[in-house]
């Protein structure tokens, strides 16, 4: 089964978790699409936000794994950066942080990136464009959605 490891949502309740608005969970979101697998773990920055002005800004680390045979280049991504409003931004282009890798079966790509949103949560999805170095085929390779929440994010019970 594929999706978010997220600890799972029983943790909510534990009463030995504090309920400090600071706390940071160590959530990690993981899918595997023809064994490349992409885990992404993103991270609230305050020392770069500032919600008197909307401005809320997240880091995300990738990890892309080859579990296959044959080495792989990522050519492109495509993200889907979605607000608390419902607004959707999608980003295109080629490669990552400047670089199109070949990831070698066994090995691992990583790279940090970030995310500012006018609101005080949201969420992303998307994909890249994967090259078999080998049979020169291309083929997507999802990431997964994860979420992006702040402690200033504002829940309700319906």
């Amino acid at each position: 089964m594929s999706g978010p490891n997220t600890g799972g949502m029983h943790d909510l309740g534990d009463p030995a978790r504090s309920p400090s608005r600071k706390a940071k969970p160590d959530f990690r979101y993981e899918s595997e699409t023809r064994s490349i697998k992409v885990a992404v773990k993103p991270a609230y920055l305050d020392d770069q936000s500032d919600p008197e002005d909307d401005r809320y800004v997240w880091s995300y680390t990738v990890t892309i794994e080859n579990k296959g045979a044959e080495p792989v280049q990522l050519m492109s991504r495509l993200w889907n950066i979605t607000d608390a409003t419902g607004r959707t931004q999608q980003v295109r282009g080629p490669g990552v942080v400047g670089a199109q890798p070949v990831i070698a079966p066994g090995e691992s790509f990583q790279y940090t990136s970030g995310c500012p949103l006018e609101t005080s949560s949201g969420h992303m999805t998307g994909r890249y464009q994967m090259l078999s170095v080998a049979s020169g085929e291309s083929f997507e390779a999802e990431i997964p959605a994860f979420l992006l929440e702040s402690p200033y994010e504002r829940r309700q019970i319906h």
